[in-house]
């Protein structure tokens, strides 16, 4: 487990080691705001693991107010995005090695309502978190349809996908109203347990095996909007990503 607040990792380990009787869990730090916190983590598992079979890239913020990431990232697109894409990109190798391997990138619904915009990805022209949050959402799963495209014959397979409307902490950004609207739907929102089973089936399904880039809910395949299918854009962005975080990456 790669966890920014260790003192709620570390409950969690406990809580899983009694739950699963498993001993061998553990958690490290890792803050996907900061791109030294990044390399560091990567560094020790590329060091301390043999095998990287599974890496489920779940890290997000929702909905915050402005605010920029340790390397000048607006924080949505940096976190959600930039953080996810350079720890697989310091991982791949592992990751190509212990084939057959699995890359999962937990996005949104709210993909939907996102557009990349590659001349201010930064959103330094003018915030609005929402639309942010969307941006960095699509971009999750044009880089699940990027990776797959270039991985091909790797042995390794890349997913994206909507958890559903899960009661966690990335609500704490809304506003009032937005948070008693919230509290109105909840009766239909998932628990984090519910919220993690997509995630889990497309680790583990068997039937997947063969299957890549493709974006899931609720445990089976799902229609993503047609920004989301734009190999073009998902390309640029590619760059973009490489260029802003300073590695080469074909």
């Amino acid at each position: 487990m790669a966890c920014r607040d260790m003192e709620k990792a570390e409950a969690a380990v406990k809580e899983i080691i009694e739950g699963s009787a498993n001993e061998n869990v553990t958690c490290m730090k890792l803050d996907l705001s900061d791109t030294k916190s990044i390399r560091e983590f990567a560094e020790a598992i590329n060091k301390g693991e043999t095998k990287l079979n599974i890496l489920i890239n779940n890290a997000g913020v929702m909905v915050c107010p402005y605010g920029k990431t340790a390397d000048g990232f607006e924080m949505q697109i940096g976190v959600n995005h930039m953080g996810h894409f350079l720890l697989t990109h310091l991982l791949i190798d592992l990751i190509k090695r212990s084939a057959p391997a699995r890359i999962i990138n937990v996005s949104s619904m709210a993909h939907a309502w996102g557009t990349i915009n590659l001349e201010d990805i930064n959103s330094e022209k003018g915030y609005e978190k929402k639309a942010a949050y969307s941006q960095s959402k699509l971009a999750n799963v044009l880089f699940t349809r990027s990776l797959a495209n270039k991985l091909k014959d790797t042995g390794v397979t890349a997913y994206s996908l909507h958890p559903g409307v899960v009661q966690t902490d990335l609500w704490r950004h809304l506003n009032g109203p937005q948070q008693l609207a919230m509290k109105i739907i909840s009766p239909f929102t998932k628990s984090s347990v519910e919220g993690a089973q997509t995630t889990i089936y497309c680790a583990v399904e068997p039937t997947l095996e063969k299957q890549t880039g493709g974006y899931y809910s609720d445990c089976a395949p799902a229609t993503c909007s047609s920004a989301a299918t734009d190999d073009n854009v998902a390309q640029k962005l590619w760059e973009l990503s490489c260029q802003m975080l300073s590695i080469s990456w074909d």
